[in-house]
């Protein structure tokens, strides 16, 4: 018996594509990629959300409702620009379709709402308060009786922290912490070492386990801290919570001279912009190590007087006398 209805092959692992270059809706699930799988999960949860019909929603972003299916079924490999235009037509960020993580509950979204537009001061406060409410602490607004007693020096390396927290810890009969020495106990090798043999993800975690063990081993310390911990939130969080923190600052070519002094060049090592590379690296985690309650110019003056301010500095912060 003849039938005049052409049947389709069976659906495989290959892709057909329509004319927006979209995959077909019907291929084999087993051969979807994951992320494009929850991409389109979250693109249909939006879409729910803002109550707008699939044809709605393609006439809004101006993408035809085949490559908005295909997307939604985890099967688009759709282009930023087109998935800009998905966003801006549900009334969500682009980082929210990506799977942004203060977009995976409602409490999340109203956090975000409650904080978003706020000024640098309100945020740190908020900050501060959440920390006391999970028992993390806040390092910022304590008392004299209340504040750590570990001092960690933050900045960029060559603004003096080993130098300086050596003669600080001697002086108030601390322990003192060099942070980058103890990831390389806990790895078994050099910090060189680690990020070329396991990566910068490995070295995050190393870094802050040796983090962990100096807060609980240490509850007076003097911790001079890798320049890169800041980019890590988790591990900053931790040290701004459990320690009292001074920024070294220091000019980039005074930077750019002690490194040179002590041989190193990581990470520019070979590169013949590294004074303009050291520069922005410095301007990239300025923000972060201004969140340090304290902060000490170490190009301002000779290394005696500087260590006299770092002195001065942290003794009235901890209450100890001059």
């Amino acid at each position: 018996m003849s039938s005049n209805i052409l049947q389709s092959p069976a659906p495989t692992h290959r892709q057909t594509r329509d004319e927006n270059g979209a995959a077909d809706a019907g291929t084999d699930p087993a051969a979807k990629h994951p992320f494009l799988v929850g991409l389109g999960e979250r693109v249909r949860a939006l879409r729910s959300r803002r109550g707008m019909t699939r044809k709605a929603l393609s006439a809004a972003a101006e993408v035809s409702e085949r490559h908005l299916a295909n997307l939604e079924y985890g099967v688009g490999n759709a282009s930023v620009l087109v998935l800009l235009q998905v966003s801006r037509a549900l009334k969500c960020t682009l980082a929210e379709l990506l799977g942004d993580a203060t977009t995976r509950s409602p409490e999340w979204l109203l956090l975000r709402e409650l904080l978003e537009n706020r000024d640098e001061a309100t945020l740190r406060r908020v900050r501060e308060a959440v920390g006391e409410l999970l028992g993390t602490g806040g390092a910022h607004g304590r008392g004299l009786s209340q504040r750590s007693a570990r001092v960690a020096l933050v900045g960029l390396r060559g603004a003096g922290k080993s130098t300086l927290g050596q003669m600080l810890a001697a002086d108030l009969g601390f322990p003192f912490v060099e942070l980058s020495r103890e990831i390389e106990k806990f790895a078994g090798c050099s910090i060189n070492e680690i990020q070329n043999l396991y990566g910068q993800n490995a070295y995050r975690r190393y870094e802050r386990r040796a983090m962990e063990e100096a807060i609980q081993i240490y509850p007076e310390a003097v911790i001079a801290t890798p320049g890169g911990l800041v980019s890590d939130p988790a591990t900053f969080n931790l040290l701004l919570a459990h320690c009292t923190t001074v920024w070294l600052q220091a000019d980039p070519e005074d930077h750019m001279r002690r490194v040179m002094a002590q041989g190193d060049l990581r990470p520019m090592a070979g590169n013949r912009e590294a004074l303009a590379d050291l520069k922005a690296i410095l301007a990239g985690r300025a923000a972060f190590y201004a969140k340090a309650e304290f902060r000490l110019d170490t190009s301002a003056a000779p290394l005696p007087a500087t260590y006299a301010a770092l002195r001065e500095q942290v003794g009235k912060a901890l209450g100890l006398p001059g």
